[in-house]
């Protein structure tokens, strides 16, 4: 049988398909520790925003059926058209690897996480992931299954408030099991808060009648 090896056999991963083809690049293991890692990314971007002066409060939800929802008070998530790739900003940052605004230093003197791949990951691994964004009176949403978007970025609301609300569902068909612990979290989250002055961090587990640190 012949050692065939031609251009037929180059794959092209569109989006965010090499994550899921790949997912322990991005967040080491498919376990429990890259369970959690995904809920770190998303509190990174909120403490990016905190480090820039633009962020003072911050909370993780654990729902029912261990889907999370983090909320900040930041800018929110620019929703403008992006000049390149001419759709909303926030569907860039969803959507895209290697898209944010902690690159140039303008936007971010300073950054964790994944530099901008992190919450396309969390997307990209997610059953479903939702992003509500109050920015200039107005509530933004898109909804993702498994890292497309479902419609275009829609206003759905008015609002006084400003900040990022992102609601997401690990993917099953992803993660050996689905089970966030409450104190991994509620430990980051403490370290967090000890490493950031002036921020508040809470988190609250509403499968257990809600049991909920503040720090």
């Amino acid at each position: 049988m012949p050692d065939s090896y031609n251009a037929q056999h180059i794959q092209i991963l569109k989006g965010l398909e090499h994550v899921r083809k790949r997912p322990s690049m991005y967040i080491g293991t498919t376990g429990s520790e890259g369970l959690h890692h995904l809920v770190y990314e998303v509190v990174d971007n909120s403490i990016d925003e905190a480090l820039a002066g633009h962020c003072t409060v911050i909370s993780v939800t654990i729902e029912k059926d261990n889907i999370v929802t983090v909320k900040d008070n930041g800018r929110g998530i620019p929703v403008d058209l992006h000049p390149l790739e001419k759709i909303s900003a926030l569907e860039v940052v969803m959507t895209r690897l290697n898209a944010g605004g902690k690159f140039d230093k303008k936007s971010y003197k300073v950054s964790g996480g994944l530099h901008g791949v992190g919450v396309s990951v969390v997307n990209a691994l997610s059953e479903i992931c939702e992003v509500f964004v109050h920015r200039d009176g107005k509530v933004y949403y898109q909804k993702y299954k498994r890292g497309i978007p479902v419609k275009d970025v829609k206003v759905v609301g008015e609002s006084k408030a400003r900040g990022t609300v992102t609601r997401f569902k690990p993917d099953r068909t992803i993660f050996k099991e689905i089970n966030f612990s409450f104190d991994t979290l509620s430990n980051r989250l403490r370290e967090l808060a000890f490493l950031n002055k002036g921020i508040k961090i809470s988190i609250a587990d509403e499968r257990k009648e809600i049991s909920y640190f503040s720090f």
